[in-house]
């Protein structure tokens, strides 16, 4: 994939626990022109969120300890200026409507099912980016 800079001068926080995916997904944005931080648990996640106010977040749901239902509920509570209306995608492999619809409902922008083509990716990002209102 040879990279166009669809997601230049962006930041993204991914937060994913699985090794291989955060990789994946963190080398898909960078070549792209995305800054990444990944992170591996929804505490992480906040902690980052306190410190940088990123473009787009990216978040598993099935995450150890506190899942991203949960994680998600928890940062659309913030304040907008500490986060709280962060874009943000769901990217599961819990892919069933009924995944979805919770997903939607706890506060995800979009819901994404895994595993997924690294032009679909950029292309949900910028699509994402491009619908929000700064």
């Amino acid at each position: 994939m040879q990279p166009c800079g669809t997601l230049a001068g962006l930041d993204i926080l991914v937060v994913e626990d699985d090794d291989d995916t955060r990789f994946f997904i963190t080398s898909v944005l960078e070549m792209d022109g995305a800054k990444v931080i990944a992170v591996i648990s929804a505490p992480e996640a906040r902690k980052v969120l306190s410190e940088l106010q990123p473009d787009v977040l990216i978040s598993d749901i099935g995450l150890p300890g506190e899942d991203g239902y949960t994680f998600i509920c928890k940062i659309r509570s913030l304040n907008p200026k500490n986060g709280g209306r962060v874009p943000a995608i769901a990217l599961t492999a819990y892919a069933d409507s009924e995944a979805r619809i919770r997903a939607l409902t706890a506060g995800f922008d979009t819901h994404v099912s895994k595993p997924i083509a690294p032009e679909e990716l950029v292309e949900i990002v910028a699509s994402l980016v491009a619908s929000c209102n700064w």
